[in-house]
């Protein structure tokens, strides 16, 4: 979707990828420009739809199909430049930072948000992929993305769109009012968003409405209800009304039903599918720049964006069997023996048992009252001075502050009160010190009331806020000096800023025994930051200009300065008027993530092998039969950590290449681009410690290899593996201590192809064409060193796999009053969940059309999903939702009917 404007109509403009004002988009390095008339004309309706849809997009990110993963940032939505990682594409508004979402991504890492960048407001998206750090410092790995938002607009426009989809659910309505202002040397642009989006369900598709769905006959099984399990006697307890009581569950559809083994208990085909695919969003966004001109040699300028949303959605697990997400309970006491708290000793039969148990919506008074809640408060601004010195100089003098606050509702179980409402009061523990209860065991199976929930029912409320504050200088001209080619341009800059985060938690989230389900961690922390930048563009010849940045940035938090140098180089030779070749070259650094570093401890019960015991009682053994074998696990309570010591992550990129525009009406470009990224942070493999541990203490691999145990690698090993007596290695093992370090390399490479083409007739109207097309040639990764490398387009990779092609297509037509568009989305074949098999490639295509009632009156109408394409059916897909989230969704058609009304001004 590259902007088609002949490069020559072009006036001087400072593009993503240089501080320099230059007269041409098309440079060394390739960028892809996305004008708000391509985004309506493509009937893409938000900003993570724009996103979704750039070729160079090809990670695996978080949407809003919500399973288990959506609930460490709920609502939140990335980009991945790349595939190389949310974290290493760099964000900006305007040219600037924005603060971070203020809870980190999967427990880990900092990224940006951009489910909450208003899509009316946006004049222009920019994009550059490769390591930019030279221009814009950390960060700037994969790519950057800059949102240009409205800086002018002549009278008052006025936006109403309304959306529905044609299978039911997920209305939305869209607000928007644009109006400009101009009072001698004063004027200003002022801007508000409202946005009102409806859930969409899962049970509002017939393809996952149930557990009858699944492709596999054990996932189609009811999903559990209520179920006791005899754990001395290995089977269910089926309560003696058939679970008669309980059938008015779920829809009236909770039935006498059996799990994997054959065993009864009370379960439901349809529990399966109450959660959210399409978040529920309402708020409202204010956007305004202003401009005072004191006189044609200095300005003061101030942008602002003021933001207030509420994203509720449902998360839940994706398997069948356990009551593991925050619409469930079982059994709960973290002072259990042998950190097995799910068991408890039944005084009245005698027996250890667990019971379970998932909560209906009927019991819960109505799906909305267990619906995660994040109320989103955004606020950025920057001020400042800018103006000319001389002929040929100007300068900026800014300072940008943005902030992400939010107060973040999760559902979750009182697990005292639950204990005692299912259980009765605790009688003691026995001597292997189970908790000892004489409970009715038709508690279990009889329906709860809302009220009776509401006493065991609880909102886990955070308050998490990331702030971001530069200062900054900036100075340019276009003729620092003259050559014999021509005027050498110069921009230089210096920056100050600073960063910081708090996750500010439920301190009762932070305990074990409050809440049922996961512990969570805190994290906070700050840092400051420098950098100075200097930039060069040489005419080396009449056809050639070279491009040469460099920039140095240092970090300060506790003891730890690390500082980097980035630097990045650029070709630009016209052999012809209709021919640019193009190259670049450029190192990029990300600083450690702040919650890598500032991660308070973090907790996580899991199954362990003990490899140690098994390789010493099996002689022979290796780690893999240890693990597979089974007999050697045991219940850990593992902690993760940040680590202060991490070092800084390291890129290089390179990108070669040619624009063809033989004509005003069509250009062509081909660009090669390889990224390496080195010292990347992966968070420790536990499993790795626990071998890398019986490695140190015999001495020897399972391969036969040497171990020395006083070597660096045995030293850290045995200190991250606790067991219940640290002089005796065959106690147990009671938790594993992890954390980030710096330890991965990746690269990925491939080509990117882009070309427009415009068609103007005197009598049919104009056309315009567009297509995008990326092909990576290679993407692996490297996790720890030595290990084989691994590819990230193949089959073999066990993680997500990434598609090896990805483009877009594009066509519209403009006659008069008229006008219509197709866009089609095309994302290549990737692995099935059995990583056996491909899943093939798919196309999904937009349809638009719009009529101007007269010249300041528009009526517009979008159709996404226009075939109404489903998701690909997958055969090995057993768990919930039964497709891949990454790259498919179950929206089906949806449609857009948009109003435009232009007060005063030139026509629309």
């Amino acid at each position: 979707m590259a902007d088609d404007t002949p490069v020559t109509d072009l006036q001087t403009v400072q593009v993503t990828g240089s501080r320099i004002p230059r007269a041409q988009v098309e440079g060394p390095a390739p960028i892809t420009l996305i004008t708000a008339e391509q985004i309506q004309a493509a009937g893409l309706t938000s900003v993570p739809d724009v996103l979704r849809s750039l070729s160079q997009n090809s990670g695996s990110v978080q949407g809003q199909q919500n399973t288990t993963s959506a609930q460490s940032t709920p609502g939140a939505q990335a980009v991945d430049l790349r595939g190389l990682g949310p974290n290493h594409t760099l964000v900006l508004i305007n040219g600037r930072r924005i603060a971070d979402f203020p809870l980190p991504l999967n427990s880990r890492s900092n990224f940006t948000d951009i489910g909450n960048i208003p899509l009316g407001m946006i004049d222009r998206v920019e994009v550059l992929t490769g390591s930019a750090s030279a221009v814009y410092g950390s960060d700037a790995m994969a790519g950057v993305i800059n949102f240009i938002l409205k800086k002018s607009t002549d009278g008052t426009t006025i936006d109403y769109r309304y959306g529905d989809t044609q299978r039911g659910g997920g209305e939305s309505h869209r607000l928007s009012l644009t109006t400009g202002f101009e009072r001698g040397n004063f004027s200003g642009i002022v801007g508000i968003e409202l946005l009102d989006k409806r859930p969409l369900w899962g049970f509002d598709r017939d393809i996952q409405d149930s557990t009858l769905d699944a492709p596999t006959s054990r996932r189609r099984l009811p999903r559990l209800v209520a179920q006791l399990y005899d754990w001395d006697d290995d089977v269910n307890i089926g309560p003696a009304d058939d679970c008669a009581a309980m059938s008015g569950l779920n829809d009236g559809t909770t039935v006498l039903a059996e799990d994997r083994w054959g065993e009864p208990l009370c379960g439901s085909e349809r529990a399966i599918a109450y959660r959210t695919i399409q978040n529920q969003r309402k708020g409202a966004n204010v956007y305004g720049a202003l401009e005072y001109r004191f006189s044609s040699d200095l300005s003061w300028f101030a942008d602002f964006q003021l933001g207030r949303q509420t994203v509720k959605l449902l998360t839940g697990t994706n398997g069948n069997d356990v009551a593991s997400d925050h619409m469930g309970w079982e059994f709960h006491d973290p002072d259990s023996t042998d950190n097995n708290d799910k068991i408890f000793f039944n005084a009245g039969t005698g027996h250890y048992e667990i019971w379970s148990r998932q909560f209906a919506p009927e019991e819960v008074g109505g799906l909305q009252n267990r619906m995660n809640s994040t109320t989103q408060k955004t606020f950025a601004i920057t001020t400042g001075f800018n103006g000319t010195l001389g002929e040929d100089w100007t300068w900026e003098a800014a300072y940008n502050h943005s902030e992400y606050k939010a107060v973040v509702k999760m559902p979750r179980i009182d697990a005292a009160a639950a204990n005692r409402f299912f259980l009765g009061e605790r009688l003691g523990y026995d001597d292997d010190g189970y908790a000892i209860y004489n409970p009715d065991p038709t508690r279990l199976f009889t329906p709860l009331t809302p009220a009776e929930f509401a006493a065991i029912g609880v909102m886990s409320t955070w308050h998490p806020v990331a702030k971001n504050d530069n200062v900054s200088f900036t100075a340019n001209t276009p003729s620092l000096f003259t050559m014999p080619a021509g005027d050498v341009g110069f921009a230089g800059a210096i920056e100050y800023g600073s960063q910081s985060y708090k996750i500010n938690p439920d301190p009762l989230a932070l305990t074990d025994d409050a809440y049922y389900g996961p512990r969570y961690g805190d994290g906070r922390g700050s840092r400051d930051h420098w950098s100075a930048a200097g930039e060069l563009r040489v005419p080396l010849l009449a056809s050639l200009q070279a491009s040469v940045a460099g920039r140095y940035d240092l970090y300060s938090y506790g003891d730890k300065n690390p500082g980097k140098f980035t630097y990045s180089m650029g070709l630009e030779w016209r052999p012809l008027d209709t021919v640019l070749v193009r190259g670049s070259y450029g190192t990029g650094f990300r600083a450690p993530d702040m919650h890598y570093l500032f991660a308070d401890n973090d907790y996580y019960r899991t199954v362990s092998t003990d490899y140690y015991q098994c390789r010493s009682e099996e002689p022979g053994y290796s780690d893999a039969d240890c693990y597979d074998d089974g007999s050697w696990d045991v219940n850990t309570f593992d902690v993760y950590k940040g680590n202060m010591q991490l070092d800084v992550e390291t890129s290089k990129s390179f990108t070669a290449g040619f624009v063809w525009s033989p004509s005003a009406n069509f250009d062509l470009a081909v660009d090669y681009y390889q990224i390496r990224i080195a010292n990347q942070v992966q968070t420790q493999s536990r499993e790795l410690l626990r071998a890398t541990e019986a490695n140190c203490l015999l001495g020897v691999t399972d391969a036969g290899v040497s171990v020395d145990i006083n070597s660096p690698t045995c030293v850290d090993a045995l200190a991250r593996v606790l067991r219940e007596d640290p002089a005796d290695p065959f106690s147990t093992i009671t938790s594993v201590l992890f954390a980030p370090i710096n330890i991965a390399n990746e690269e990925t490479s491939g080509i990117d192809v882009t070309a427009n083409y415009r068609l103007q007739t005197a009598s049919a109207g104009d056309f315009r064409f567009t297509g995008n097309y990326t092909w990576a040639h290679r993407h692996n990764r490297m996790l720890y060193p030595g290990d084989p490398e691994e590819d990230m387009l193949d089959l073999s990779f066990s993680a997500t796999t990434l598609p090896r092609t990805k483009g877009n297509v594009g066509v519209d037509w403009d006659r008069n009053a008229w006008g219509a568009g197709l866009f089609g989305n095309y994302v290549g074949r990737v692995a099935n969940y059995n990583n056996d098999a491909w899943t093939g490639a798919t196309w999904r295509f937009n349809g638009s059309a719009r009529y101007d009632i007269s010249d300041h009156l528009r009526v517009s109408l979008s159709v996404n999903n226009l075939l109404d394409k489903m998701p690909p059916k997958d055969a090995t897909w057993a768990n919930y939702p039964y497709y891949d989230t990454s790259w498919f969704d179950s929206m089906g058609r949806s449609y857009y009917l948009q109003l435009t009304w232009k007060l005063g001004g030139s026509p629309l």
